[in-house]
């Protein structure tokens, strides 16, 4: 290959007849006079280097459909990733987390602050990011991820990276457990200068971009697969009403968080203080996940939601469920 401008002119060439012209890998190659290969890797830099941006923009919905059902009742903006019944949820996450790659992409800009929640959805996006030239980005990581038998770092590090270098970003990792063993302990770190400058930084973020974890899923939610709690724990927080956690913080079906004790000694962002964050994309694939997904709406956690469709239709079929039983409480008390 020629030399770096030359790869780089050729890279813009082969973009510009994939994209716009929309040719084929192999009606390009024999324009270019290259291999398919080497077309595919001249498509793949441009991408990489910024000279490709994909912009996605949701059609406005109509009153009626799914994605505004579903906003109106949590009040959120709302995409829908149309998925076939017959999908696996390992392809169901893949598809919403490519659509949830480009829509950050889209949305960070110069000089922002990007605070990212660990765990299995937000690591499948940190590997389909549309790479961005930007300048003065900080990436901030919302949660701590050590347990008694992992740092963690290995798997969070893999996933800072891959948004550190999407964006050419700055980062700033959060080196302390997913839960404290005791609240006092979590009381004294907190004060620690070098642990307030992250969470400073966390809580002064632009965009929030987070999972949702449910107990049970085909694709294991990585807080409950991964050692951060045991099956008597899990047990536990069940009977309390509990039905997934957003940013390691555990939350009921209605909601409610503040009153459940391992919260205390939750490194994540509650509900509340996310809600200081302007922008908070909520990434959730799979029907598994919608009951916890519902209870994370209802915690008002979220400005922004990128479900697949029959997840989103799960969770607008649980309120309805609720609401109507709701009624009839009522009806029968009056």
């Amino acid at each position: 290959m020629a030399d770096s401008a030359e790869r780089r002119r050729l890279a813009y060439e082969a973009a510009l007849l994939y994209y716009l012209e929309q040719q084929t890998m192999e009606s390009i190659a024999k324009k270019m006079g290259l291999s398919r290969s080497t077309v595919s890797r001249l498509v793949a830099s441009a991408r990489n280097e910024g000279l490709v941006r994909i912009s996605l923009h949701a059609p406005q919905e109509p009153t009626g459909t799914l994605a505004s059902q579903l906003g109106d009742m949590y009040n959120v903006k709302v995409t829908i990733v149309p998925t076939p019944q017959a999908t696996t949820e390992l392809r169901r996450l893949e598809k919403v987390a490519s659509v949830a790659g480009a829509m950050i992409s889209e949305a960070l800009e110069d000089g922002m602050t990007l605070g990212i929640a660990w765990g299995t959805t937000v690591s499948a996006i940190s590997e389909r990011l549309v790479p961005k030239s930007l300048e003065r980005v900080t990436i901030v990581q919302l949660n701590g991820a050590a347990n008694p038998v992992t740092t963690g770092i290995p798997y969070v590090g893999e996933l800072l990276g891959n948004f550190g270098r999407a964006f050419g970003a700055k980062i700033l990792a959060f080196p302390v457990p997913a839960f404290f063993d005791y609240a006092s302990t979590r009381a004294a770190m907190w004060r620690e200068r070098s642990i307030a400058a992250v969470r400073d930084a966390g809580r002064g973020a632009d965009i929030a971009v987070f999972g949702v974890g449910a107990f049970s899923a085909p694709v294991a939610s990585h807080v409950y697969a991964g050692g951060y709690m045991s099956g008597e724990e899990v047990l536990r927080l069940r009977r309390d009403g509990v039905v997934g956690d957003v940013c390691t913080v555990l939350v009921r079906g209605n909601g409610s968080y503040a009153d459940i004790e391992i919260n205390s000694r939750a490194s994540g962002p509650t509900p509340a203080e996310l809600g200081r964050i302007p922008r908070r994309i909520c990434v959730a694939a799979g029907p598994a996940k919608a009951t916890a997904l519902a209870g994370v709406l209802r915690s008002g956690a979220v400005t922004d939601l990128i479900v697949d469709d029959e997840c989103a239709r799960r969770v607008v079929e649980e309120n309805e469920r609720r609401w109507h039983a709701r009624s009839g409480h009522a009806g029968i008390a009056e």
